[in-house]
């Protein structure tokens, strides 16, 4: 849970990314609204065949050359960007300028903006904005995260609760979550908690995480390092995680691919030994 605090997370890096990151999630709430007023969006396809906006590119240009700006030294890893040269690469910025195209261009608000910080493989610093809510979620990996509203400029800070675990568990859900895999996932809970299953798009699903309304984030379609880095280092932050279907960590930009395999996100430490006995019991590789 998120207690508002007179504190805030300081540093000449965080006091440089907060007016960015703010102008992005404006400009990016100026793209949407305009979209749901009735103008047209571009759409293009990318050469996987995944949609690509001009709010994508747009919020690209920006974040990357601001990110040039305050950072000389650490090129981007950006879903949008040239990579080619990112196997050199021991620093970066990883980031997804719009993760959640498909919502939005569906005119559901459930979308982000994810940046994260990789040295040597791992995340230190992540940052999930929610433009619609005009809120973002930061941290450093070993420190409890902040949660920071744009327009009443107030922070939060993350507080463990002391609540016991009960017997309902809520599963967090994409909207295209229809296949078998996850039927098994809610079964094989279902044989001893209560389920509750909610949807929801994109990294918003990790902020739900943090709030305390997801406990469990199953994927087995594909994501990209993009979508997921901040939201592991945000969860491993509060104690819990994100294992590949092999109950591995995920680690970042040290792969032949970007491409992410499957993964179970949970939200508390006391959950892990529960997903690493489901990931012994089922086989989600058929």
């Amino acid at each position: 849970m998120f207690i508002q605090t007179d504190q805030s997370i300081t540093g000449n890096l965080i006091n440089q990314l907060l007016p960015i990151l703010e102008q992005a999630s404006n400009l990016l709430n100026n793209e949407y609204e305009n979209y749901i007023s009735g103008n047209q969006l571009d759409i293009q396809k990318k050469t996987d065949e995944s949609p690509v906006t001009q709010a994508d590119l747009k919020i690209n240009h920006f974040l990357v050359t601001e990110l040039a700006r305050i950072t000389p030294d650490y090129p981007v890893l950006s879903e949008e960007g040239d990579n080619t040269q990112r196997c050199s690469w021991n620093i970066c910025w990883m980031l997804d300028p719009l993760d959640g195209t498909k919502e939005f261009i569906q005119q559901r608000d459930e979308f982000t903006i994810n940046l994260s910080l990789i040295e040597d493989s791992y995340t230190s610093f992540s940052v999930i904005v929610v433009p619609r809510e005009q809120q973002m979620y930061i941290g450093y990996t070993h420190e409890l995260p902040y949660k920071y509203q744009f327009n009443s400029k107030q922070w939060w800070r993350y507080h463990h609760s002391i609540e016991s675990l009960n017997n309902t568990i809520q599963v967090g859900l994409s909207h295209r979550s229809k296949s078998s895999k996850y039927q098994k996932f809610i079964e094989y809970l279902e044989s001893d908690y209560k389920i509750v299953c909610r949807e929801a798009g994109s990294a918003y699903k990790f902020c739900m995480m943090l709030e305390g309304k997801i406990d469990f984030y199953p994927r087995f379609h594909p994501t990209s390092e993009w979508d997921t880095s901040a939201g592991q280092a945000l969860l491993e932050s509060i104690g819990g995680g994100l294992v590949s279907l092999n109950g591995i960590p995920f680690k970042y930009n040290v792969r032949t691919t970007v491409l992410n395999q499957g993964f179970i996100a949970y939200s508390k430490s006391e959950y892990r030994h529960l997903v690493l006995e489901l990931l012994q019991q089922i086989d989600f590789s058929n």
